[in-house]
């Protein structure tokens, strides 16, 4: 799928190498949760759950900062490449939304949890 992509301007080439970043990241997470969630495995390294949930929140901060700077920049005449700018704007919001959705599935567990009867 990702081999059709980025074949021509840079601007595509941009876009090919950020989807083959998020699916190298997305191919990290699954295997080290396959090695969590197998029997008898204990994780002995590596950070705990909430030092990468706050490294991760402060990541898609950085990512939002930088897109509002950006956007200055763009209204004091500062920028010459606006494919460099929609690029970044556009990462800006796909990590917000992943972190919304993440915060969302995190919620829907959290009320799934306080309905079990105990």
């Amino acid at each position: 799928m990702v081999d059709r992509i980025g074949t021509g301007t840079p601007s595509t080439s941009l876009a090919r190498a950020a989807i083959e970043a998020a699916l190298k990241r997305q191919a990290e997470a699954t295997r080290s949760m396959g090695e969590i969630a197998q029997p008898g495995a204990t994780r002995t390294e590596g950070p705990d759950f909430t030092r990468s949930l706050a490294e991760t929140v402060k990541t898609v901060d950085t990512e939002v900062r930088k897109a509002d700077a950006l956007v200055e920049q763009v209204v004091a005449g500062q920028v010459n490449d606006f494919s460099e700018v929609a690029a970044q704007l556009k990462q800006s919001e796909l990590s917000l939304r992943f972190a919304l959705e993440v915060r969302n599935k995190f919620i829907d567990a959290y009320r799934e949890v306080m309905r079990m009867g105990v």
